[in-house]
């Protein structure tokens, strides 16, 4: 059986394992089943004929409910060629057979079981030491190729940073050998440092063999994830675990349209080399793909939204409107697909205000020019609300016209 994700981490390509349907799920958010089949077939298409070589979907936790077993199943059947489909368990066997059944028959279908890394969070799920909670996982990976043989299992380390690195490499070798694909390391409560993220990594990789796949799973709970998981990319992790608009648990994880966009548009600053893609991404596809997460879930994309937020692309004044690419680290319009737009605030210049009249149709004099932004400036601060829509300009401009009549 082909595994299209460690063949393509092994070669040096970066492959993303989206959690927001199902860590997004901890997020307080929920995507419908059509939603889930949706969201996996445009984010493969982002890679052309590749997205299931670069996209592991992690479409679900399929002992959740029936419901959670229906939509993962659909993703897995529906989606499988656009992407890599994952049903998420924990490390018992009933929770394994469970999701191998949810994703059995499907193309590139995979399973990724949870464990714990550390004696701490052994503790609070098995109640037994790591290494004795670890010594049981050969047997759930023995279960998940008896129980779908074409289906490839996954193991996530939780909480790996407290864990003993030795203890990990040594069962992630033993795993790796019976048959495991990848070994998902993650910080679980988001506590990282990119110094210690990229020690950790580094420490791992050379402690195993070139053979073991080394997957990221970073939170955000210190507002690092996106650095973190880039100091695991530097230190060689070709797998990475994001979420759309980084909705995950508490305060959520890497966002994947900024990880992505990042990867593909600064790949020789980030890793030193090209060569991270069979097909080479479409970054147009993600303000779009960003904007319907948005409205299924709830989670609002803001002005200040890396990448797919409302404030990329405008200018509201004057010396940016002059000399835009000044003042651009990228141009929007040929990476995103995202328009430049003029917005009209109280730091309007005149230049400004003139070239929003004549997106209208209206040509200003200098008059009305000067007219038209005193009352822009005196609007905002008596709405307190800085942005005044075209419609408004428009009903403006309409009522200097007529009493110039």
């Amino acid at each position: 059986m082909s595994d299209v994700v460690r063949e393509a981490a092994l070669a040096g390509q970066m492959v993303l394992w989206e959690e927001s349907p199902r860590d997004g799920a901890q997020g307080k958010t929920v995507m419908s089943a059509d939603f889930r089949v949706w969201l996996a077939r445009e984010q493969g298409r982002i890679f052309g004929d590749d997205g299931a070589r670069h996209v592991v979907f992690a479409a679900g936790f399929p002992s959740v409910c029936a419901e959670e077993f229906d939509a993962t199943r659909r993703v897995a059947h529906e989606a499988g060629g656009a992407v890599s489909p994952a049903a998420v368990c924990r490390g018992t066997l009933d929770d394994v057979r469970l999701a191998c059944s949810a994703v059995r028959g499907a193309p590139h279908a995979r399973v990724m079981i949870v464990v714990p890394g550390s004696d701490a969070m052994a503790d609070a799920m098995t109640h037994v030491p790591a290494r004795e909670a670890l010594s049981r996982v050969t047997q759930l990976v023995r279960a998940a190729r008896d129980c779908a043989p074409e289906v490839v299992p996954d193991i996530c380390f939780a909480d790996a940073p407290r864990a003993e690195v030795a203890l990990l490499a040594e069962v992630s070798e033993t795993l790796t050998a019976e048959g495991a694909g990848v070994m998902v390391v993650a910080d679980t409560v988001g506590d990282l440092l990119p110094e210690q993220a990229e020690r950790l990594f580094a420490t791992l990789r050379g402690a195993v063999s070139d053979d073991v796949v080394l997957a990221s799973h970073l939170h955000n709970d210190l507002g690092l994830g996106l650095a973190n998981t880039l100091a695991a990319v530097r230190s060689g992790i070709r797998v990475a675990a994001c979420s759309w608009l980084g909705v995950a648990e508490r305060s959520g994880m890497v966002a994947t349209e900024q990880l992505l966009f990042l990867l593909a548009h600064r790949t020789a600053d980030l890793v030193g080399e090209d060569g991270l893609w069979s097909t080479a991404p479409d970054l147009t596809r993600l303000p779009p793909i960003a904007r319907a997460v948005s409205a299924e879930t709830g989670v609002p994309l803001s002005v200040t939204t890396p990448i797919v937020g409302t404030g990329v692309g405008t200018i509201s004044t004057g010396t940016p409107f002059v000399r835009p690419k000044t003042f651009q680290p990228y141009d929007p319009q040929a990476l995103l697909g995202i328009t430049p737009t003029v917005v009209l605030t109280h730091l309007a210049s005149a230049r400004v205000v003139r070239a929003v009249a004549e997106r209208l149709g209206v040509e200003l004099d200098r008059d009305e020019v000067a007219a038209a932004l005193r009352w822009v400036k005196s609007e905002v601060y008596r709405r307190n609300s800085a942005v005044i829509s075209d419609e408004d300009f428009g009903q403006f401009l309409d009522g200097v016209r007529a009493v110039a009549r």
